[in-house]
């Protein structure tokens, strides 16, 4: 093997390594920072509108974006009895619990769950959501004649901001 040919593999093989450790390191940054961003704007529409559409689009995110340690962890035997519980809850206090949206978790097949969390997919599906998500923000605002904006707005918007950075940087970032 001549010497450009060591220094060319060795360069490819450098190359493919520092690609890798980008895409997990943008991919680590995706999932805990969509997570904790997703779960904030969670508490934040808990105490302020209630919508339930932006809490349909959140679990959706959530799904997507859930560190893969937390997901396996919610994959399992302990996930049944979670969204077991989470569906009794429920039936007898609709309005006190409604985290039945997180059944999603554990009845998603493994080809889709896998199909949306490893793929450039997921990203762009959290980049909808993220979009869904601001425009019905600037909708429940008033629109785009009368900006009504307290400091509940102001955390939720910086909020979707983060869910949006932290999308984008994946998609950026990724190994694809």
């Amino acid at each position: 093997m001549a010497v450009t040919d060591q220094v060319a593999l060795a360069v490819s093989s450098y190359v493919m390594v520092a690609a890798e450790s980008s895409g997990s390191r943008g991919r680590t940054a995706f999932q805990w920072g969509g997570t904790i961003a997703a779960i904030f704007l969670l508490i934040l529409n808990r105490w302020g509108r209630r919508s339930t559409l932006e809490y349909s689009l959140l679990i959706l995110y959530l799904f997507t974006s859930f560190p893969t340690v937390l997901f396996e962890i919610l994959r399992g035997q302990f996930g049944y009895w979670v969204a077991f519980l989470a569906v009794a809850a429920h039936l007898f206090f609709p309005e006190t619990f409604p985290f039945s949206r997180f059944i999603i978790f554990v009845v998603t097949p493994d080809w889709v769950a896998d199909g949306l969390r490893d793929t450039i997919a997921g990203g762009v599906f959290c980049l909808v959501v993220c979009v869904f998500l601001v425009l019905l923000e600037v909708r429940g605002m008033g629109g785009s004649t009368g900006w009504e904006c307290n400091s509940h707005c102001s955390w939720y918007l910086i909020s979707i901001l983060l869910l949006i950075l932290f999308t984008i940087l994946y998609l950026c970032l990724g190994p694809w």
